[in-house]
């Protein structure tokens, strides 16, 4: 809500301004404009991206138009659910975990942290690599040193959608420059026209000029800096991960290891170590009784 409370900001703002100034808002309806500015826009997007990046676009667009869901309720299950797979490790080898693993979905221990769960990226990542952890001996440099190159895959990936749509929003501008010469071209075919009437055709004409900058500086370049903030906070938690599964095979108690994970957390949504440590208890109580 809080994006959706920006663009009314912008909106009501030029609204204003426009009208206070003597303007009219009859003057913004210039369809050939909009269809030419955002047909190009739209299309070099389309002609530009393969198709996962173009619905990689469209996910990241809707979640961050909704609530953040990076928050301290989904560090509690990140951490808990790595608590209980480490545990289970702990008294019964990673064998014991080819049930959950094999298939997350469904698997009563990930459907119990329906907040991860539905993540498909960030289960795929917890079992692929407690898979590969399982078939052979690996020491914890060498673990490390195989994460962070999946890693730096990962944010390269998810960054694909921000850029993306960033290279549009710089070309928008463009856009909207070709949208008014051709207003312009249309101006001149009536140059022999009363004042009046060459008057609308030219500002009609910079209405594209217009349409393009704002739809660039005010829409599209927020939107993709706010994609890219997703992201960031979407690897802090693939972080923690990598930081939690490093520390299980240096030997650290599962409780040491998920503390570990826990400080990769960003400041907002990270728990304090006796949060951390009540969760547990408690669900050792739930698990005892």
């Amino acid at each position: 809500m809080l994006k959706v409370g920006g663009i009314l900001i912008v909106f009501i703002c030029l609204i204003w301004g426009y009208l206070h100034s003597g303007g009219r808002l009859v003057a913004f309806w210039q369809p050939g404009e909009i269809v030419i500015i955002l047909g190009c826009g739209i299309g070099t997007l389309v002609l530009a991206n393969a198709g996962t990046v173009l619905k990689q676009i469209l996910a990241q667009l809707k979640e961050v138009m909704r609530k953040t869901r990076y928050n301290t309720g989904y560090s509690q299950q990140l951490l808990m659910l790595m608590y209980e797979l480490l545990d289970s490790v702990q008294n019964g080898g990673l064998r014991s975990l080819d049930n959950h693993i094999e298939n997350p979905t469904d698997s009563e221990l990930f459907q119990r942290y329906p907040l991860i769960a539905s993540d498909s990226e960030l289960c795929t990542f917890i079992a692929d690599n407690f898979r590969m952890m399982a078939m052979g001996k690996i020491n914890e440099h060498e673990l490390e040193g195989l994460l962070e190159q999946e890693l730096n895959s990962v944010e390269e990936n998810l960054l694909q959608a921000s850029r993306s749509l960033q290279r549009v929003g710089e070309a928008m501008p463009g856009f909207g420059i070709c949208a008014a010469v051709l207003g312009i071209v249309i101006t001149m075919q009536s140059i022999d026209g009363t004042i009046a009437v060459i008057g609308v055709k030219v500002a009609a004409a910079l209405i594209g000029t217009f349409l393009g900058v704002f739809i660039s500086y005010c829409l599209i370049d927020p939107l993709a800096n706010a994609m890219e903030q997703l992201v960031k906070k979407k690897m802090t938690s693939f972080e923690c991960l990598r930081t939690i599964m490093v520390n299980q095979v240096a030997g650290k108690p599962p409780l040491l290891a998920v503390d570990a994970g826990r400080k990769m957390l960003p400041v907002e949504s990270k728990p304090s170590f006796t949060q951390l440590e009540s969760w547990v208890e408690t669900r050792q109580e739930a698990v005892a009784s």
